[in-house]
């Protein structure tokens, strides 16, 4: 799939997730900017930083298919110049569960090169129940496909 080119930070946070809950390696990849640079951390993972290592661990994640749901709550951004920031707590359900599989705070870096905004990290973390209740004053919907 070609690289998409997002006019917002927040239409390329949507992507992300959207093709995260899809499990859409293609999707996924053409959120993520064409850098050596760009780097992601899974919760409990190492860092991983350039496109085929990046690309690697999703397809791992996406062996089983679409079986991730996410919603989104607690979001805060900043943005200045080509650059955004975003943090957002993401609560991660399993499909066929009724119960919540786990809560992650993630921080998704997002560039503007060349007229679009593309992915360039991504950090997830996972949140000690102490701090699982997210502020609900900024939820984002939760994203279903």
């Amino acid at each position: 799939m070609a690289a998409a080119s997002f006019t917002t930070p927040q239409e390329a946070e949507q992507a992300f997730y959207e093709a995260f809950q899809r499990a859409d390696l293609d999707a996924m990849m053409a959120v993520w900017a064409e850098d050596d640079e760009v780097f992601c951390v899974h919760p409990g993972g190492s860092r991983l930083t350039g496109l085929a290592a990046i690309r690697e661990s999703f397809r791992q994640l996406f062996r089983n298919g679409a079986n991730m749901r996410f919603q989104l709550r607690g979001a805060q951004q900043i943005r200045g110049g080509l650059l955004a920031v975003h943090s957002v707590y993401e609560y991660i359900t399993l499909v066929g569960e009724r119960r919540q599989a786990s809560t992650v705070v993630a921080t998704n870096l997002y560039a503007n090169a060349g007229g679009g905004w593309r992915m360039v990290g991504h950090h997830g973390s996972p949140v000690a129940s102490a701090e699982v209740e997210a502020p609900a004053e900024k939820s984002i919907p939760t994203l279903l496909h």
